[in-house]
């Protein structure tokens, strides 16, 4: 079969993108692993009528309306390769078959790339966490914590302040002195020494351990991790990429279009702000110009 749209990737920016498709009565193939990036999140906050939702349940959710849908085929299989000839795509999975499509969505998300310390990785997404806006109200008033790990740090420990006590933990790093006075105006203490471990109950956090021999109690450890692609395709097919702080992303257009024509991206891999509404926005908008594209052609959309 030949598709109107491939997408790759089935989560929140790819799932709304078939929405809307498959509403415009387009045939749609969805790509998907069954990894998104959030799985490690018991509770999404923000996003109206599902604040507090387990994020599983809500792709889960989507996925099944998306799949009444009968111009919607799912392949739980992942994109190896793609290439463009004759005004069409081809695209390779890792099962060794080969899909086309006239239009191309990569929505394939990213994956944070944590720092290699005892603790942390067992407690990612519970009480060591990235986003304060998706999850510091749940820890509002509690022990807080960030962890310097990228040029971010520090404007993440400035805004940490507004939800709890906090403490910047410089892990060894250097602090300019105008930071540093800037973080003591918002009441944010700053500790210098290296920290060796995190410990805790199950997957919550109760302290952190330094190397100078002491413990400090904490509640919720923030970082703001580096992140990959989870793919190459974007880069293969001659996509602009910028490369970033903490990670890269495929440049795109106000439409969600890449530079390579017919190619449109969605999601975390566009934008160094992470949340499922802004995935999912990406992804109608995306959806509404592939539409537009396959029914003007060539011109202005």
């Amino acid at each position: 079969m030949h598709y109107d749209a491939i997408i790759i990737g089935g989560s929140f920016a790819g799932l709304s993108a078939a929405m809307y498709l498959a509403r415009a009565r387009k045939s749609v193939c969805v790509l998907d692993t069954g990894e998104p990036r959030n799985r490690f999140a018991a509770a999404s906050h923000g996003l109206f009528a599902q604040d507090g939702s387990d994020p599983k349940l809500m792709l889960d959710t989507m996925r099944q309306q998306v799949g009444a849908y009968p111009t919607v085929r799912f392949f739980n299989d992942a994109a190896v390769e793609a290439q463009k000839a004759d005004g069409s795509f081809s695209v390779t999975l890792q099962s060794g078959a080969t899909i086309a499509g006239k239009r191309l969505l990569l929505a394939f998300g990213v994956s944070d790339i944590l720092p290699e310390m005892p603790g942390l990785a067992e407690r990612w997404g519970a009480s060591v966490i990235h986003c304060p806006y998706c999850h510091g109200y749940e820890f509002s008033d509690r022990l807080l914590g960030v962890l310097n790990v990228s040029p971010m740090s520090y404007h993440q420990a400035m805004l940490i302040a507004d939800w709890g006590p906090a403490t910047f933990y410089l892990d060894g790093g250097e602090l300019e002195a105008a930071a540093s006075e800037a973080l003591s105006r918002r009441g944010v203490r700053i500790e210098p020494a290296r920290v060796e471990h995190v410990t805790g109950d199950g997957s919550n956090l109760s302290a952190i351990h330094l190397s100078d021999g002491s413990t400090q109690p904490i509640d919720a450890l923030f970082i703001s991790p580096r992140n990959r692609l989870n793919s190459e395709i974007a880069g293969t097919l001659g996509c602009d990429i910028d490369h970033g702080p903490l990670g890269s992303t495929v440049k795109v257009d106000q439409m969600q279009m890449t530079s390579v024509p017919d190619v449109y991206a969605a999601g975390d891999i566009t934008r160094m702000a992470h949340n499922v509404t802004f995935a999912c926005a990406d992804g109608v908008m995306a959806a509404m110009a592939i539409h537009r594209s396959l029914v003007f052609g060539g011109d202005k959309q």
